[in-house]
């Protein structure tokens, strides 16, 4: 019996299908009257940018169990295409699908470092490091040409600000020319996502990331620059990624890493029809298995999103994932979650020299030469 046509991967594409976002009006429903034909080629989604003008840049939350107040992210969407991503759901803000529009309709904040130099050179500025390419990664496919968060590293390392980077790309080997010397002052830190080792299940659970190997090779060269590397393993999927728990950190471990974290599958709004639809179309000899553990995991339910749980769980199944993590990265004599990022150093800042969109009174006195006071 063949896959229901919705249920079919897309080649290069995370989501199986473009589900709706919660807040539309109108619901609609794929049905098959028999005209379709199986044979016939899939519709090809191909990678929209839009640029444009934010309002703001800067993200701040009190989440106890993050390890960052404050988030910088250049853009909505990822190209990455990554089944599990939890800001798939952030684009049904926009009347977009958390689906297939996620990693095809893309937004590029073009100001996002003119913005950046505004926030830091207000007088009440406080200083603590900023994560970059948290929602979304920083160094997605379309950072090549956009160079958006090479810029916003250049506003940082000119006012010494601390910064902490995540990302599954190894794109990020471009910047080390700026975070090495940050990292020589403690001001740098980065954190590289390696949820497997299997090429085969990288290329649909992560399509258009950069393959494991790739990963553990950027681990290397970053540590070889001089730039402190962390580990996260997330998400654990039971019964796909999960078995390979230890197999992970070691690898991040001889390839340099200090440091390791870990988040279990989490599954917030769309994120969960759209990860069971995927599930269906690449696992469906254990998709009921995997989802009865994910359930376990989250009190019975297929997601909890208390603060105390929600990234690792509760539970006996939760407990044994803890444990094995804490016992690999004590076997390779790592650090835990947060540490690298709680050790940047914070005295160093310096407000920006020059500050974008002025106002016609300090566009007059710069042009007569005066100085800022700021």
């Amino acid at each position: 019996m063949s896959m229901p046509r919705s249920l079919k991967a897309l080649k290069g594409r995370g989501a199986v299908t473009n589900v709706q976002g919660r807040y539309e009006l109108d619901v609609r429903e794929t049905f098959d009257d028999g005209w379709l034909r199986e044979e016939e080629e899939p519709r090809v989604w191909r990678t929209q940018v839009t640029e444009e003008t934010a309002k703001s840049i800067l993200s701040r939350n009190q989440s106890p169990d993050i390890p960052f107040g404050v988030s910088l992210n250049p853009y909505r969407g990822c190209e990455h295409g990554c089944i599990y991503c939890f800001a798939r759901p952030t684009h049904s803000y926009l009347g977009l699908s958390p689906g297939l529009d996620f990693e095809s309709k893309l937004f590029a904040k073009m100001n996002a470092p003119d913005l950046l130099r505004g926030e830091l050179s207000k007088p009440g500025y406080t200083v603590e490091p900023i994560a970059l390419g948290v929602n979304t990664d920083a160094y997605q496919p379309v950072e090549r040409e956009l160079k958006l968060t090479r810029r916003v590293l250049e506003v940082l390392q000119e006012c010494r600000h601390p910064v902490g980077l995540i990302t599954k790309s190894a794109l990020i080997e471009r910047d080390i020319d700026i975070l090495a010397p940050m990292a020589e002052k403690r001001l740098a830190a980065a954190s590289i996502t390696l949820t497997t080792l299997d090429p085969k299940i990288a290329r649909t659970l992560e399509p258009r990331a950069a393959a494991p190997e790739r990963r553990l090779r950027a681990i290397r060269t970053l540590t070889e620059a001089g730039i402190p590397v962390g580990v996260s393993v997330a998400p654990i999927i039971p019964f796909v990624t999960e078995p390979e728990i230890e197999k992970i950190i070691e690898a991040a471990f001889d390839a340099g890493a200090v440091q390791a974290s870990y988040v279990v599958l989490r599954l917030p709004w769309e994120v969960n029809p759209l990860f069971q639809q995927w599930l269906e179309a690449h696992f469906p000899d254990r998709a009921q298995r995997v989802m009865n553990r994910v359930r376990e995991i989250h009190g019975g339910k297929d997601y909890d999103a208390s603060f105390a749980t929600r990234m690792s769980g509760q539970g006996l199944w939760a407990d044994l994932i803890r444990q094995r993590v804490e016992k690999a990265i004590q076997r390779c004599g790592m650090a835990g979650r947060g540490s690298r990022f709680r050790q940047l150093d914070c005295t160093r800042f310096r407000p920006p020299l020059v500050v974008p969109q002025m106002g016609a009174k300090a566009k007059q006195a710069e042009a007569a030469g005066q100085l800022s006071l700021f």
